[in-house]
């Protein structure tokens, strides 16, 4: 299974922070937040990982990172997105990279508690599809939300104004190499962009998605100036990406 690290975007709900860098080389405690997503991955077995990013600084995460051979990488690339083009968008970067592989996505100013190799393991063992990890929230509204009937999940919704459930749908995605056709297949949205909700939606249509809820905590550093804060308190407190 192949790693793809999502680290573009503008940073705007961190300005001005982010002026002058890139959201995900910004310090989560006691290191670049690019750091914690690798490790999650390294830690899950996964070692061949792309980087997609954009934006004036792209060309710090190779400064950052090297080869990647310092964090257990065996094989770390990099590739660029030009514009907002949306979380699908980006995945569909990943193409030549991941080839007919697997991939675990995760997105680059994720911070998790807990680690991935469980549910690594479980998606290995599906025949085929797509899983995603939930995690409860306070505010859901701010997130792409998951409905259930029972355990299992009837449909996703993007920022729901009166929110299904309380389940987020954090910025970890395992996906087979359907994802790629079925990207090609979606519809922009109103803002632009090729939403990763409409891909979930894809794969849960043909009956091919199944979900963990993430165990430890769950930061989301880009939602705001105070989830970047509470990320990095979290971290200072309990620690972060556990290899298990």
């Amino acid at each position: 299974m192949k790693g793809v690290i999502l680290a573009g975007g503008t940073g705007s709900r961190l300005d001005p922070i982010t002026r002058v860098t890139n959201k995900q080389l910004l310090p989560v405690y006691d290191k670049p937040m690019i750091f914690y997503p690798i490790e999650a991955m390294v830690n899950a077995g996964v070692k061949e990982i792309l980087i997609v990013t954009s934006g004036a600084s792209a060309g710090d995460f190779l400064r950052l990172l090297g080869n990647g051979e310092a964090l257990g990488v065996r094989h770390l690339s990099y590739t660029y997105q030009d514009g907002a083009g949306g979380i699908a968008e980006a995945i569909s970067l990943a193409r030549p990279f991941v080839g007919d592989d697997r991939m675990v996505v995760i997105l680059g100013d994720n911070v998790i508690g807990g680690n991935i190799v469980e549910p690594a393991r479980r998606f290995g063992a599906q025949p085929l599809g797509a899983k995603v990890l939930l995690k409860e929230v306070e505010n859901p509204s701010a997130y792409g939300v998951a409905e259930l009937d029972g355990d299992r999940i009837v449909r996703f919704v993007e920022k729901p104004t009166d929110p299904p459930s309380n389940l987020a749908v954090t910025g970890i995605y395992f996906y087979d190499a359907q994802a790629f056709s079925l990207i090609e297949q979606l519809e922009r949205s109103d803002r632009g962009e090729l939403e990763v909700t409409d891909l979930n939606n894809a794969y849960l249509e043909r009956g091919q998605m199944t979900h963990d809820v993430l165990d430890g905590y769950w930061a989301d550093c880009g939602e705001s100036i105070g989830h970047y804060l509470q990320a990095c308190n979290l971290v200072a407190k309990h620690g972060a990406n556990r290899i298990a």
